[in-house]
């Protein structure tokens, strides 16, 4: 087991996080957000978000500011890292805590001033950070919520219990309520979201056809609707397993929201089901029932951690390999069987 090393870091008073790039990863790391603030709650803190994912993170209660920057993929990467040492130096933080293990992102903090950096010393990075971090010989078995709190003890902060959430405001509730009840939804009814795609790989997913036999099982319930989500890269799979189910009853959501749409909408699903995604973070984050399929990769290390999620997962040998396609059958996500699926449902609908 690796030691851990304290510092004695001066007490901060301008705090910046550089928060992960993928949705879920960023949901896991909230909790890290809230403890560095609960420990020094005069400090004001900043997220420094890649996109638009700085949206998951509004009114946060934890978080003073968000500032986001575009994707050095869909950019001029050279400009995108000026752009952002140029606001670190102009702002002059004296804390920065890095939750991405990239070598650029040290090397913005470090170019940009920032006085006392602090993450994992891994990339080559480790003469770029005041403070680097040891990496765990169990990062690999370890949560990734774990992972991203062991950062925070060199600082003196403890590893709490402290779960993923994500925060809503009335008037985003409210709005979703109506939108629903523009497509039929009515408030006796029992919504389950489904979210059949993964940004990480089609190794991911459940199979095409398995989400639409469930879809047709679970609408037999006369009381049932099902609300489709995701994005364009999706809109075709999405379009394979809602043709010919009964359209009254299914709402196809495909690229028609925003991540605080999203958000909103998940948060009035009596269950949601996806794979191991981003969505499914959020809903864990929301307190929405919610059954998780994992296959090519491990519940141990990013499976949502509350009371009323059900995990389902196949541990065949080869599993998890982590790749974003399988080389041979898939058989991980095919052992997954339409009715145990169903059951899990419907185990966690409200009696």
């Amino acid at each position: 087991m690796s030691k851990t090393i304290s510092y004695d870091v001066p007490t901060p008073q301008n705090i910046i996080v550089r928060v992960p790039n993928w949705l879920g990863d960023l949901v896991m790391c909230t909790p890290t957000i809230h403890d560095l603030k609960a420990h020094w709650p005069q400090a004001k803190l900043t997220a420094l978000c890649q996109g638009r994912l700085g949206e998951m993170l509004s009114h946060d209660p934890h978080i003073d500011e968000i500032v986001t920057y575009k994707n050095p993929q869909h950019s001029n990467t050279l400009k995108t890292h000026k752009d952002v040492i140029l606001h670190l130096q102009q702002h002059k933080y004296d804390l920065g805590l890095l939750l991405t293990n990239s070598f650029s992102s040290a090397w913005c903090f470090w170019r940009g001033n920032v006085a006392n950096r602090i993450g994992y010393a891994m990339h080559w990075r480790q003469w770029l950070l005041n403070y680097p971090v040891t990496v765990s010989k169990n990062i690999n078995q370890q949560h990734l919520v774990q992972t991203y709190k062991m950062l925070l003890a060199p600082l003196h902060i403890p590893i709490s219990p402290t779960h993923p959430k994500l925060y809503l405001a009335d008037n985003e509730l409210e709005e979703a309520k109506t939108l629903l009840a523009k497509y039929g939804v009515l408030k006796s009814e029992y919504l389950i979201g489904i979210n059949p795609g993964a940004a990480f790989g089609s190794a991911k997913c459940w199979l095409p056809e398995r989400f639409k036999e469930l879809s047709l099982r679970l609408l037999q319930n006369p009381n049932i609707k099902i609300v489709f989500f995701g994005d364009q890269t999706n809109a075709a799979l999405i379009q394979s397993i809602v043709q010919d189910l009964a359209t009254t009853k299914i709402i196809n959501l495909v690229n028609k929201t925003s991540l605080r749409q999203l958000m909103s909408l998940l948060k009035q699903c009596s269950v949601f089901l996806g794979n191991d995604s981003g969505p499914t973070h959020a809903a864990s984050a929301l307190g929405v029932p919610l059954v998780a399929l994992f296959g090519p990769t491990t519940e141990a290390i990013s499976g949502p951690n509350r009371v009323n999620n059900i995990i389902i997962s196949e541990h065949v040998p080869c599993s998890p390999c982590f790749r974003r396609t399988c080389p041979i059958d898939s058989r991980c996500m095919q052992r997954i069987t339409v009715e145990r699926v169903y059951q899990a449902i419907l185990q966690l609908l409200p009696s």
